[in-house]
C-alpha cells in the first residue's frame, strides 16, 4: 500500500479537491481502471434506466452471471462511491462484475444524480426510488426480488445504509447490507479523521470538498439520510457485512456505526483490513487485500442469499 501511495505522489496529479466538479469527474473516470482488477467475464450485462420520483431517468446496469441466468437469481442493488460528486457505473464496473461473479448473484448498479448539480437529499431519494423500482419491477428482469441486498462503497455505502433504515420502517425485507467503508457520521471529528486526514489518499480536504458541494447548508449534516449514525432507531435493520480500511479517515465512523448496530441487536460481520486506505477495493491489480475483500464480501452475499 505504501508503494502505491508513493507512486501516486510521484505522479504529482492535481488533487480532486483543486478541480471543478466536471474536471474531478473526468480525472476520476480516467484513473478508475489503472489499479482495478481486469473486468470479470459476465454472461449478461444490460444497461437500462429507472425513473425517479420526478421522472428523471437514472442510468442502471444489470450484471447476470452464467450460473444464475437459468434461474431467478438473488440481487444486490449497488451504489457507487465518489463523495456524491464523482463516480459512475463505469468507475465501479469491475467491482460489480467481481461481486456478481464471485457471489453467483445478479447485481444492479444505479447511477444516482451527483452534486453540485443535484444536492442533498437527491442522491438518497434516487437510491430509495431505485430500491422501490427493484422490488416492484425486478422480476421483469428475471430477478428474485424476495432475496435482495443493498450495497455500496464510501458514499454509496452511506446511501445503502440510509436506505436500509428506511426499508425497516417500510417493512421491506433485506437479506444484507454490504458496506465498504461507508460514511456514517455527521462531522469529521473522530481520531481517525485527524490521524489519517492527510497522505492516505482520501484526505480531509477531499471530504470538505465533496460535502461542500453535496450539502445545501450545515443543517443537512444532522439529517440521518446523510449520516446514518444519527438515525433515531436502528433496531431491526438488515444484517450487515462491513469492510473497513484501517488507514482511512472514516474508519472510526464505520466502526462506531457497527457498534451501534450491534448494541441494537443487529447482526454485524465487521472486517478490518490492516494497512490499506480508503478505496482499496478498487486496487486489486496492486493490493492482494483488495482481492481478499472481494472474496469476503461475496461469501457474505452467498450466505445471506442461501446459495
Amino acid at each position: 500500500m505504501r508503494l502505491v501511495l508513493e507512486r501516486m505522489a510521484r505522479a504529482n496529479f492535481v488533487p480532486l479537491h483543486a478541480l471543478s466538479p466536471v474536471q474531478a469527474r473526468a480525472a476520476y473516470e480516467k484513473a478508475a481502471s489503472v489499479l482495478d482488477l481486469p473486468p470479470a467475464r459476465i454472461d449478461h450485462v444490460e444497461d437500462f434506466s429507472v425513473n425517479a420520483r420526478d421522472g428523471h431517468a437514472l442510468h442502471a446496469r444489470l450484471y447476470m452471471p452464467r450460473e444464475a441466468s437459468a434461474k431467478q437469481p438473488p440481487v444486490l442493488l449497488f451504489f457507487h462511491g465518489g463523495g456524491f460528486v464523482v463516480g459512475s457505473l463505469d468507475t465501479h464496473d469491475s467491482l460489480c462484475r467481481s461481486l456478481s461473479h464471485l457471489a453467483h448473484c445478479a447485481v444492479v448498479s444505479v447511477a444516482y444524480r451527483l452534486a453540485p448539480e443535484w444536492r442533498f437529499p437527491t442522491a438518497y431519494e434516487d437510491a430509495w426510488d431505485a430500491l422501490c423500482w427493484l422490488r416492484a419491477s425486478g422480476s421483469d428482469k428475471g430477478l428474485d426480488t424476495t432475496r435482495l441486498a443493498l450495497g455500496g462503497d464510501s458514499a454509496g455505502g452511506t446511501l445503502a445504509a440510509a436506505c436500509a433504515v428506511q426499508a425497516r420502517a417500510e417493512n421491506i425485507d433485506l437479506r444484507l447490507q454490504l458496506l465498504f467503508y461507508p460514511g456514517c457520521g455527521a462531522r469529521q471529528n473522530n481520531p481517525s479523521h485527524h490521524h489519517f486526514g492527510q497522505g492516505f489518499l482520501l484526505e480531509l480536504a477531499h471530504i470538505d470538498y465533496f460535502f461542500g458541494h453535496y450539502l445545501r447548508d450545515e443543517r443537512d449534516r444532522d439529517d440521518w439520510r446523510f449520516a446514518p449514525m444519527l438515525a433515531p432507531d436502528v433496531e431491526g435493520v438488515a444484517p450487515v457485512w462491513m469492510g473497513l480500511a484501517e488507514c482511512d479517515p472514516q474508519f472510526d465512523d464505520g466502526r462506531d456505526y457497527a457498534d451501534r448496530l450491534r448494541a441494537a441487536g443487529v447482526r454485524v460481520d465487521l472486517e478490518i483490513y490492516a494497512g490499506v486506505v480508503h478505496d482499496f477495493v478498487r486496487m486489486g491489480r496492486a493490493i492482494e487485500t483488495a482481492r481478499q475483500a472481494h472474496q469476503d464480501a461475496a461469501r457474505a452475499l452467498r450466505q445471506a442469499f442461501g446459495e
